[in-house]
């Protein structure tokens, strides 16, 4: 699968490379603790509240697309590798258990949760189309598992992969697609089907929010 490339803005090269620069990580980090605290994050404030005018900022962190597609990934990463290293068994068990446990947890997000609710249009565009690169690096990180994973696949891995993101998606926003309540037991059985092993029993409770 391919799509269309997403210009990177400083934001994303500083959090991409490591790069210590100031002004785009203090905007992410204050933005970060807003979405948290399950606030709506608006370029007017968070200027005001960072002492810059909107302009410094929009330099800084792009748009307000490209500044909430940050901060979600930056919730997604550590959530996605506690559901890998928290997997067991192996091969393609271990990668329908991963799936299964970042499906519950991000259902779980009390945060990401009101996010959904307050902007429900918004956040499918930026999460499950090219408008963003989020859909991108979430079925990156499924290529990586199943790459890795000895798994005999009915596609190759980055075909298998958007597949898997797409039933993740159904499932995570089944209630936004839907009007169904989100459910990882069920987005379990269909990964599972489609990697040819049975389903996994029901993961431990998901971990408080960070």
């Amino acid at each position: 699968m391919t799509t269309a490339a997403v210009p990177a803005t400083r934001l994303a090269r500083a959090l991409r490379d490591g790069v210590d620069d100031d002004g785009p990580l203090r905007a992410f980090r204050l933005a970060r603790r807003t979405f948290l605290a399950g606030t709506r994050v608006d370029m007017g404030p968070l200027a005001a509240g960072l002492g810059v005018d909107r302009a410094t900022l929009f330099r800084w962190v792009g748009n307000r697309d490209q500044l909430l597609t940050e901060v979600i990934w930056s919730l997604f990463v550590p959530t996605w590798r506690r559901a890998v290293a928290g997997a067991g068994g192996a091969g393609a068990p271990r990668v329908v258990d991963a799936l299964t446990r970042v499906t519950r947890d991000v259902c779980s997000s009390e945060p990401f949760r009101t996010h959904l609710r307050r902007e429900p249009d918004r956040a499918l565009r930026l999460l499950t189309t090219r408008a963003a690169d989020y859909q991108v690096r979430v079925t990156g990180a499924f290529a990586d598992l199943l790459g890795g994973s000895g798994v005999v696949l009915p596609l190759p891995v980055p075909d298998t992969a958007y597949v898997l993101t797409r039933v993740a998606e159904s499932f995570i926003y089944a209630d936004l697609i839907a009007g169904a309540e989100p459910d990882a037991a069920k987005a379990a059985v269909v990964y599972a089907a489609l990697l040819r092993c049975p389903a996994p029993s029901a993961p431990p409770p998901a971990p408080e929010e960070p």
